[in-house]
Parts: C-alpha cells; sequence; structure tokens
C-alpha cells in the first residue's frame, strides 16, 4: 500500500498500524526505557530504548516512505542529525558546502569538526560545475542545502549528483526547507538527505529533532551504528509529536505555498522594499532549476529594504504582530527574524555579507494564517 498510495495517504498511514493490543488507530507512546526479553539476547527487536523505539521505529518509517527511501533515522536534533552524517567521515577528509547554508550547520563545522582534522571548503553552487574547482584526491562529500538558508538560492541537485557520482562521493541535501512534500533529492540522485524535522515535517514548533534518510544499506547501517553508540536519538513522546504533525504536512505545505506567493509578490511591489529572495519569481537565480526539481515554491522568503538600515530592519522586526520575532521556521504560524544577529551570527560578518547575508535582511517563514491578515500586517510594519 505505500509504495503504490499517494503522499498524502503515506502522509497518514505509512509505517503505522493499528495496536495490536487494543487496536487503537494512533500510534502508541511507547515510554519505556528498556523492554523484557525471552532470554539473554533472545528479545522482539528491542532491548533497550536508545537503540530502537516503537514510536520512532514507526516515525523513522513514515519519514521514509516520504522520501521514497529505503532507510530512515531520527535524531534529537536536525544538528545532531549533520553530526551523525558527519561522523561518517575520517581525519584528512574534505567536504565542499554550499556557501550559503544554516549558521548552525557553518558553526559546527568550522568550530568542531575543523578541529578533528576533517576540511570544508565553501562554494558558490549556483552553477554546479564549480563544485569541481574543489575536488582533489580527499574530497568525500559534497554538502547542499536547497532552497538555501537565508538566500533561498537553488542549486542543481541532479547536477550535484552527476559529479558525486563520477568521483564516488557522497551527496548530502538537506531537505529542511523545502520538505519531502515539495522535493525529494534521493529520487535527483542524492546519496543522503537530511532535515531539521523540527521544521515542517513537526510542523507546531513544539518539537525538536532531526532525520536522515537514505537507500544505501551500509551507510544506513553506519549512522544506525553511530545513533546507538553516540546517542543522539530523540523520545517516544518527541516522535509521536512529530508522526502526528506528518500527517498534515501536505495540506499545511498547500497552504504555505499560498501564503509564501501572495506575500512575495505584496514585498516585491512594495515602494519599500528593496531585494525580494523567492524561487517562485522568474528571474530568481535558478529559477527553472526550481521548477524541474521542485513541486512548488515553498513559504521561506527573504528580503532587504531600500534604506539598507539595520535599524530599519530592526524596528520592522519588532513592529509585526502577526509574524512573530523568533528563530526556527517551518510552523504553522508566521515568524520573522533577521539572519545576521539570530540564526546566522556564528558566521563571520565579511563571509556572511559575501554570500549575501547582509545586515538589513530580514526573513520570513510565512504561517498558514489567513492570507490577507500576514499581509496587512507587513504593510502595517514597513510603513
Amino acid at each position: 500500500m505505500e509504495q503504490k498510495s499517494r503522499f498524502g495517504t503515506r502522509a497518514i498511514h505509512a509505517g503505522q498500524h493499528p495496536d495490536p493490543s487494543t487496536g487503537a488507530i494512533m500510534t502508541p507512546i511507547y515510554q519505556t526505557s528498556t523492554y523484557v526479553q525471552e532470554s539473554p539476547g533472545k528479545h522482539k527487536g528491542y532491548a533497550y530504548a536508545r537503540g530502537k523505539n516503537p514510536t520512532r521505529v514507526a516515525l523513522e518509517a513514515c519519514i521514509a516512505s516520504l522520501e521514497n527511501a529505503k532507510h530512515g533515522l531520527c535524531f534529537s536534533s536536525g544538528q545532531g542529525a549533520e553530526d551523525a552524517i558527519i561522523k561518517l567521515l575520517r581525519p584528512g577528509d574534505e567536504v565542499i558546502a554550499t556557501d550559503d547554508l544554516y549558521g548552525g550547520s557553518y558553526r559546527m563545522f568550522t568550530k568542531i569538526f575543523s578541529g578533528f582534522g576533517i576540511v570544508f571548503h565553501f562554494a558558490d553552487m549556483h552553477n554546479a560545475s564549480n563544485i569541481r574547482n574543489y575536488l582533489n584526491e580527499k574530497t568525500r562529500m559534497i554538502w547542499v542545502e536547497t532552497p538555501t538558508n537565508p538566500l533561498m538560492k537553488i542549486i542543481d541537485i541532479s547536477g550535484c549528483a552527476k559529479i558525486a557520482n563520477e568521483k564516488g562521493l557522497m551527496l548530502v541535501v538537506d531537505n529542511t526547507f523545502a520538505s519531502p512534500y515539495l522535493q525529494n533529492p534521493l529520487d535527483l540522485g542524492a546519496t543522503i538527505v537530511t532535515h531539521s524535522a523540527t521544521k515542517y515535517i513537526g510542523g507546531h514548533s513544539d518539537v525538536v529533532m532531526g532525520a536522515v534518510c537514505t537507500n544505501d544499506d551500509k551507510i544506513h547501517e553506519d549512522l544506525a551504528f553511530i545513533a546507538n553508540s553516540c546517542g543522539a536519538v530523540p523520545g517516544p513522546m518527541d516522535s509521536f509529536l512529530v508522526l502526528r504533525g506528518l500527517k498534515t504536512l501536505h495540506v499545511r505545505m498547500q497552504m504555505h505555498c499560498i501564503n509564501g506567493k501572495a506575500i512575495a509578490e505584496f514585498l516585491r511591489s512594495h515602494p519599500k522594499v528593496d531585494k525580494v529572495y523567492w524561487p517562485g519569481f522568474s528571474d530568481h537565480p535558478n529559477h527553472e532549476i526550481a521548477k524541474r526539481q521542485m513541486r512548488g515554491f515553498g513559504g521561506m522568503i527573504s528580503f532587504t529594504l531600500k534604506s539598507h538600515s539595520m535599524e530599519d530592519a530592526f524596528a520592522l522586526a519588532s513592529r509585526t504582530r502577526v509574524f512573530s520575532l523568533a528563530e526556527s521556521l517551518g510552523g504553522v504560524e508566521s515568524l520573522i527574524g533577521h539572519p545576521a544577529s539570530m540564526t546566522h551570527a556564528a558566521i563571520p560578518k565579511e563571509q556572511r555579507e559575501k554570500s549575501g547575508v547582509v545586515d538589513s535582511l530580514l526573513r520570513l517563514s510565512v504561517g498558514i494564517e489567513d492570507t490577507e491578515d500576514l499581509v496587512e500586517d507587513l504593510r502595517n510594519a514597513i510603513g
């Protein structure tokens, strides 16, 4: 059923079955740390909850189904998922990463794993062929976000996959901004897809979690070993919350896309707004690639004011009433943030501005509230 059914049906049913003891239609929260064994070493697939928990297993199966993957694993945060992926590497290995990425990823790469001898190169991937300029015999991984955070740059996943396959490299795609509803990187040749499931997958700003999917049996085995050994795994209650959130992913994403389009068009028409970054515009860089590899353009938007003033950006972000000033994204409620001082503060100012993350940039996570209320809120805040 799961392989033949469509996305919305899988979002509600994949990996889930009525509880055999009660018939409960919802997957139970297996709030347990250990499991009774029939005899030493003989059990029903569960021995200790750090390794496996039935609630988490159901969630992992559902996310894997939505990403058209053989395997799914969940972690205690998106950073926990990324940490496990980088632990597939060894000292001396090199990674080519996009130059516009989440500040927490940049911080982890440069402040943690660089200290263990892993080398990171940050490349402009507007044209995937630019990756070739950074390749050498030590390259092991290509790391891609698309759309990127926060400039919504579109990277050609298939083009990156072609290079990765030629060189025998792992291609990792952070699919957080698109969600499995809008984009499936494994279908385009990626080796691993990762998510901050805190965002669109959970969808309600009430849980922190990460997810990893792959079709590679060995990589899945290695990642599962890392998860069990290092312990960055989510609890059953968090797993239940994300599993519940997934059941409405398709309908939520449809509204995020509707509202995102309306807000992007409003901002572009406003006389005080300078640049608007949204991949749905026909003149957005790599818009044709976005059309090819995405099913919609989502609800993430960044923009700058014509004053180019950080003070004006701060003032605007403090005047909104429906958009809440907060970090994170992908929830049902709309958020506004200032990347340079919030999500991307870990990136040095010179490098931030070189990639386009200037002090006047604001980022919106457009929620699923009434469209007219969101437009009116921004109109009043901009003035």
